[in-house]
């Protein structure tokens, strides 16, 4: 999932060259109706005055981290588990013979 602040930043920064203002850190970040990182905030501005336009500014969401380290355990748990299993086996068929 993640987080599109593009459309919030252009709308602060067209704002502000509607009222003659020359967009800066703090009048943009005045504007916004959302709260945004204020490095993403100085990076969209900096791009945005060397190009002139608002580049796409998002934050990826990572997925529940947790969720994520329980499914790889899981599967660890089940590797180890056939390996002590095929060790229990074969240390049985060796004791047998």
């Amino acid at each position: 999932m993640s987080t599109d602040f593009t459309p919030a930043l252009q709308q602060a920064i067209e704002a502000l060259l509607r009222e003659g203002k020359e967009p800066t850190v703090a009048l943009v970040k005045s504007r916004l109706n959302q709260s945004v990182p204020m490095p993403l905030i100085i990076s969209a501005l900096q791009r945005w005055k060397k190009n002139g336009k608002v580049p796409k500014i998002e934050i990826i969401e990572k997925v529940n981290d947790a969720d994520a380290r329980i499914e790889a355990l899981e599967a660890q748990v089940r590797v180890l588990t056939q390996r002590l299993d095929a060790l229990e086996q074969h240390s049985k068929n060796n004791s047998e013979s």
